[in-house]
């Protein structure tokens, strides 16, 4: 039951990361990876929401492995996020290399800690 769990969060998560990368990179005219830094701020929010919410009890262990481990590790991505950094400051742009590894790192924690935050807030 645990691997269905997974299974069928990751084939939700997959495409949605694709998808949601795609949509937000098209509104966007640069080389900055829009679309990966979205995933994964995203997955970081979810995944410290439903973390909150397991702690508190109003999630179950199934919802964890479905959304947090199915849904949230397909959803996020931290070889594109490393690849497309790479990319940048190989292609002279240094800064938006800096500024993208710095920013998932602060923008992801801080998601999480809102999201643990926010479960707490309302089930704890």
């Amino acid at each position: 039951m645990t691997w269905l769990l997974v299974l069928v969060g990751g084939m939700v998560g997959a495409p949605l990361r694709y998808l949601t990368d795609r949509a937000v990179q098209a509104r966007h005219g640069t080389a900055f990876p829009w679309g990966t830094f979205t995933v994964n701020v995203a997955g970081c929010l979810i995944l410290g929401l439903l973390t909150g919410a397991v702690t508190a009890g109003a999630a179950s262990s199934h919802a964890q492995l479905l959304l947090g481990t199915g849904l949230c590790g397909a959803l996020t991505t931290y070889s594109t996020f490393s690849y497309e950094t790479l990319r940048l400051a190989e292609g002279g742009a240094r800064f938006q290399a800096a500024a993208n590894a710095l920013g998932s790192v602060v923008a992801g924690l801080g998601a999480a800690f809102v999201g643990v935050a926010g479960a707490e807030a309302l089930w704890g």
